[in-house]
């Protein structure tokens, strides 16, 4: 039987891949990296451990020891776990983030990615196991989006494939073709957040895939809590890119937006 690593982030995510794995027919072996990963990884895996995102070399030596040669990095885990001192690094994890060219979230997944080769584990790509998550193009939830929201969405998506471009997020809040925030460090909902009460009602979010996405790491994930979050902020519509966007918990989800009268689209 294959073995598969899995580093676990917050989210559903982890949850929905380790038991698609586990259909396969893959023994999984996981690791929490944050208080906050969720448990229900361990119905689904034949050994979960919780180890801190920031002791590196804890994580690649219980790795090591199961004689993994695939790791799968799925979850969320932002990088402004780096900076407010959440999470206690060990020296490895300071010598290597100390001598990047840059903090920038493409150059320190790969620094993860060049230790995990290192040891001759190779990463597999976050959606190999869940395609069935992410919508083709068309309207999700039940009504359809207004022709000002449509407009938006357009807006907002040019303006998201430059922010990724750039590595600097993949969310923008518009509202009547002006920007109200995009994201950065301080992730999505934030990003939701600050947009929505600079809107003060019928922002329009957009989420898309960086332009040179790579699928072993940071795919762009929705699901009920961005709802949540748009609601409580008077967000009227989501857009996502169709085809390359997870939709986590999707009847959920939609059966939200639709009580709150929320539009989503794959654009």
């Amino acid at each position: 039987m294959e073995r598969l690593g899995l580093l676990a982030g917050t989210g559903k995510l982890p949850v929905e891949c380790a038991r698609e794995a586990k259909k396969l027919g893959y023994e999984i072996y996981a690791v929490g990296l944050l208080p906050e990963s969720d448990p229900q990884i361990a119905e689904f895996a034949t050994d979960y451990k919780q180890i801190n995102v920031g002791q590196l070399e804890e994580i690649l030596k219980y790795l090591k020891a199961n004689n993994l040669e695939k790791v799968m990095m799925i979850g969320k885990v932002t990088k402004e776990l780096l900076f407010n001192g959440k999470i206690q690094p060990d020296r490895k994890m300071i010598e290597l983030i100390m001598s990047l060219p840059d903090r920038s979230d493409n150059t320190v997944m790969m620094m993860f990615i060049r230790e995990l080769a290192k040891l001759g584990l190779q990463t597999f790509d976050q959606t190999a196991l869940i395609r069935r998550l992410m919508p083709r193009r068309g309207t999700i939830s039940g009504r359809e989006p207004s022709a000002i929201e449509r407009q938006d969405m357009d807006f907002g998506f040019r303006v998201a494939k430059e922010l990724g471009r750039l590595d600097i997020g993949q969310t923008v809040v518009t509202k009547n073709l002006a920007v109200m925030a995009v994201e950065a460090i301080e992730g999505t909902d934030e990003c939701i957040k600050r947009g929505g009460k600079l809107a003060n009602g019928g922002a329009v979010v957009t989420k898309v895939a960086k332009p040179n996405q790579d699928n072993r790491f940071d795919v762009p994930t929705v699901g009920k809590r961005t709802l949540e979050v748009m609601a409580e902020f008077g967000a009227s519509a989501l857009a996502i890119e169709a085809n390359k966007t997870l939709l986590v918990g999707r009847e959920e989800t939609v059966a939200f937006a639709d009580e709150r009268g929320i539009t989503i689209v794959a654009v």
